[in-house]
């Protein structure tokens, strides 16, 4: 969701900044751009389709959630020197770092996942177990790296409620700088 609302706000403020300039807004230059679509089809089978969902083993699905996590890291670092990369980069590192080093999934705590969900759907949840697509509910003193983990909120006032990572932040603060950073820069001949 961090992800989606930095696109959503890195697309207007590159074409508003390139409209006032005067320019026309050209999109960054990224290539390999067909590994994206490569690395999402892991993701998408094992964790999004409905069949695939509930048929995997958990390790399947790690495996497959790590593999993803890899081809996104080669596209960033294949493209490095695109503004704002470099923070897509980084937080691509931190996430893959925590899932990696707990058993393929993002941690979640239950005191972050109770603001998620109701106390007593969490009851039915136990230490170890999935929750939602790619996080694993992980007690904090048995998380590695707890600190990466997801365990940060939206204010309360926003209308949906999700949990992201600092990684997510560096990967959404990333994105926007991809999208808002061709407005920003070009000059006027």
């Amino acid at each position: 969701m961090i992800l989606l609302l930095a696109l959503a706000g890195g697309l207007p403020v590159g074409m508003a900044s390139s409209r006032w300039r005067g320019l026309p807004y050209q999109t960054p230059e990224l290539r390999f751009v067909w590994l994206v679509f490569l690395a999402f089809l892991p993701q998408l089978v094992v964790l999004y389709l409905p069949n695939f969902r509930s048929g995997p083993n958990d390790s399947l699905s790690a495996a497959c959630l790590i593999v993803s996590m890899l081809a996104f890291l080669g596209f960033a670092w294949l493209n490095r020197v695109v503004p704002g990369m470099s923070f897509l980069l980084l937080g691509l590192i931190l996430n893959l770092t925590v899932i990696a080093l707990n058993n393929g999934f993002m941690p979640i705590s239950p005191h972050t996942a109770s603001e998620l969900i109701s106390k007593q759907a969490l009851q039915d949840f136990q230490a170890g177990d999935r929750f939602g697509t790619k996080d694993i509910l992980l007690l904090s003193e048995s998380t590695r790296f707890e600190w990466l983990a997801d365990r940060f909120l939206p204010p309360s006032w926003f209308p949906y409620r999700f949990a992201f990572s600092l990684g997510d932040v560096f990967i959404a603060l990333g994105a926007f700088v991809i999208l808002a950073w061709p407005g920003l820069s070009i000059k006027k001949e």
